[in-house]
């Protein structure tokens, strides 16, 4: 019998007596399910789902860009929610006549989205909380009297001679930078995820730049050095001093969070902003 025949028969053998069997390809997903309060039908994720903490004891299925259909299968799962870059796997488990969700997790209004899609799906009610909260931070959002353009760095390196990746177009944080009444200094492309060089930074000139750290992810970073680092490049942020370092674990996950990313960013380009002469 061939492996791919055994899970097809495992898959629907377990079905017959299972409740509700959640798999989750990414670290967001894993977050909003649990915020939905069903973490306890939750029986596998993706790499790096580490919030909570319940979730670092679920079985993996693999790289969140790359799961492992046969891992998958082996779990019996009801249902696979993934994102828009996991429909290639999501098309494959529909041969297995496995229910799957795709969402995309780009946006604020897509992340709500998304949201209610999930509860709709596992038949949780939760949603409306999280929506809510969502929503109250929009509103309540940091505005700076001073608009100005902002740059948002994805990681915290002391050696910036190689690509540095920001926040471009069509993405939660460029949501965030117009919600606090502020510009992406990035205004070249369309891209979500631009590459830039030293000479791309200088080009740009942001007035201010926000670089996202997790000590979780980066412990090995030295702090003070790669502050030193972005200091020199000639900007107006480093001029004027606009350049910030915010360490917080939920910053890069568009999940039910994105409430806490929206306050803590608008109060970051709010409050620590400073004019140039």
């Amino acid at each position: 019998m061939s492996i791919k025949t055994f899970l097809f028969i495992l898959f629907f053998t377990l079905n017959l007596w299972a409740n509700e069997r959640i798999i989750s390809l990414s670290p967001s997903i894993t977050e909003i399910v649990y915020a939905l309060d069903k973490g306890s039908s939750l029986v596998g994720t993706s790499t790096y789902s580490l919030h909570p903490k319940e979730a670092q004891n679920l079985p993996i299925v693999g790289n969140y860009s790359n799961p492992n259909i046969e891992k998958i299968l082996a779990l019996a799962p009801t249902v696979v929610v993934g994102q828009d870059f996991n429909q290639g796997t999501l098309d494959k488990l529909k041969y297995f006549k496995i229910k799957t969700v795709m969402l995309n997790l780009n946006t604020i209004e897509n992340i709500k989205k998304s949201i209610n899609a999930v509860a709709k799906e596992i038949n949780s009610n939760s949603n409306i909380k999280l929506i809510k909260e969502i929503d109250n931070e929009i509103k309540n959002a940091s505005k700076n009297k001073t608009p100005h353009s902002v740059m948002i760095v994805y990681g915290l390196r002391d050696d910036l001679r190689s690509s540095i990746y920001i926040a471009g177009h069509g993405i939660f944080f460029e949501d965030i930078i117009r919600l606090s009444g502020n510009t992406n200094a990035y205004i070249t492309t369309s891209t979500e995820q631009p590459v830039l060089s030293y000479e791309n930074i200088i080009a740009i000139n942001p007035d201010q730049i926000i670089i996202l750290h997790s000590h979780a992810t980066e412990p090995n970073v030295d702090v003070i050095k790669a502050l030193k680092a972005w200091q020199s490049i000639p900007t107006n942020a480093s001029r004027n001093n606009n350049i910030s370092i915010v360490d917080e674990n939920y910053l890069h996950i568009p999940s039910h969070r994105v409430a806490l990313t929206i306050k803590k960013l608008s109060t970051e380009m709010n409050k620590n902003y400073r004019l140039g002469n």
